[in-house]
C-alpha cells in the first residue's frame, strides 16, 4: 500500500476513506436536524480527555441546578464536527476554547487579548449562528510545545526560540487539527523557523505524551493544561513570540436552547472563574494519570466549589 508522507493511505484508497467518514458524519447529523427536544438538553464533547472533563462538569451542574434531563453525546471527533452538530440540532451546549473558535470555526486572524477574543467570538457567534458563549470557566488552554524534562535541563531549553535550532535533529508529532487549521503548525513553523528532521508525525492526542516520554518522538503540541505534563516530566516550552491567540474554555450554547430554558444559561454560568489552570490540568491527570471515571471526578470537584452538593 503506498503511504503519504504522514503514514497514511495515499491517492484514491485514501480520498475514499475521507470521503466515507464525512458521509457517515453527515448521515448522522441529518437524521435528526430538529431541536432537541423541549425536556432535554443534549450536552457534547470532542474526543479527548478534556472536552469529556467539561462536558461532564457542564452535563451536572445542570442536573443539579435545573428540572430539565441531560443527554450526553461525548467524543463527537473535533471542533468542525461538533459546530455541525450544533448548527444541525443535534446538540444543545458543548465545550470550547475562544481562539479555536476565532481561527477554525470564524476563520479569523490571531489577534487580540483575552477580552477582546472572547467578544469577538460571541458576537460572531450570535450574528452568524444562532449560538452564544457562556462566560469563561477561569483557565487558559493554550497549545503547549512539549519536550522531555531531561532534554530541557540538558540542552537549558526555556523558549521555542531556542528550541528552534535543534529541530532539525528532532522528530515531531502533532494531532491532525493541529496539522490543518490556520494558528497550527505551518504557522508556528513559519513564525520561528522551525525545520524538523522528518515530516511530523500525525497521532492521536491521547498518544502524543506517551511517545515523547518513550522517544518515539522529541517535541509534541500537547495543551497546557494536559495532566500528564509533571507526571511524565515533561517541559512545556515558552511562546516567546506569542504565536497563539488565548483558548479560553467556554461553552457554546444554543440560543434557542436558552429562550427554552434560561435556568441552564444561569447554571453553567455559576462556572465562570472556577477553574484554574493548575485545577484542570490535576482534574485531566484523575482521568489521564489515575483512570478514574470522569462522573466521580466531576463530582468531587463540583462539591468542592460548593456548586453541587
Amino acid at each position: 500500500m503506498k503511504l503519504d508522507r504522514h503514514g497514511q493511505p495515499s491517492n484514491v484508497l485514501q480520498a475514499s476513506r475521507v470521503t466515507a467518514v464525512f458521509a457517515i458524519f453527515l448521515a448522522w447529523l441529518l437524521t435528526s436536524c430538529t431541536p432537541s427536544h423541549a425536556n432535554r438538553v443534549v450536552i457534547g464533547s470532542k474526543n479527548f480527555t478534556e472536552s469529556l472533563m467539561l462536558g461532564e462538569l457542564l452535563a451536572q451542574m445542570v442536573e443539579a441546578r435545573t428540572q430539565v434531563k441531560v443527554e450526553r453525546r461525548f467524543y463527537l471527533a473535533g471542533t468542525y464536527i461538533c459546530q455541525q452538530a450544533m448548527l444541525a440540532g443535534r446538540i444543545d451546549i458543548y465545550p470550547e476554547y475562544t481562539g479555536t473558535a476565532l481561527t477554525a470555526i470564524l476563520k479569523q486572524k490571531v489577534a487580540g487579548d483575552r477580552k477582546v477574543v472572547y467578544q469577538r467570538v460571541k458576537s460572531e457567534y450570535e450574528t452568524h449562528f444562532g449560538l452564544t458563549l457562556s462566560p469563561p470557566f477561569g483557565f487558559n488552554d493554550t497549545f503547549a510545545m512539549e519536550i522531555r524534562g531531561d532534554d530541557a535541563r540538558r540542552l537549558n531549553l526555556k523558549t521555542l526560540s531556542q528550541a528552534a535550532a535543534f529541530a532539525p535533529q528532532w522528530q515531531a508529532g502533532f494531532g491532525y487539527e493541529f496539522m490543518e487549521r490556520p494558528d497550527g503548525y505551518a504557522g508556528l513553523a513559519a513564525a520561528y523557523g522551525l525545520r524538523f528532521a522528518a515530516p511530523p508525525r500525525v497521532m492521536d492526542l491521547g498518544l502524543l505524551a506517551p511517545a515523547l516520554k518513550d522517544h518515539q518522538i522529541d517535541i509534541a503540541a500537547g495543551n497546557a493544561t494536559d495532566g500528564l505534563i509533571p507526571a511524565l516530566d515533561l517541559f512545556v516550552l515558552e511562546d516567546d513570540r506569542h504565536y497563539f491567540p488565548p483558548y479560553e474554555a467556554v461553552a457554546v450554547i444554543r440560543q434557542q436552547t436558552l429562550q427554552q430554558h434560561p435556568e441552564i444559561g444561569e447554571a453553567i454560568a455559576e462556572l465562570a472563574g472556577k477553574i484554574s489552570d493548575q485545577e484542570m490540568q490535576k482534574l485531566n491527570y484523575a482521568l489521564d494519570g489515575q483512570h478514574r471515571d470522569a462522573k466521580e471526578v466531576a463530582q468531587e470537584f463540583l462539591r468542592s466549589k460548593g456548586l453541587i452538593r
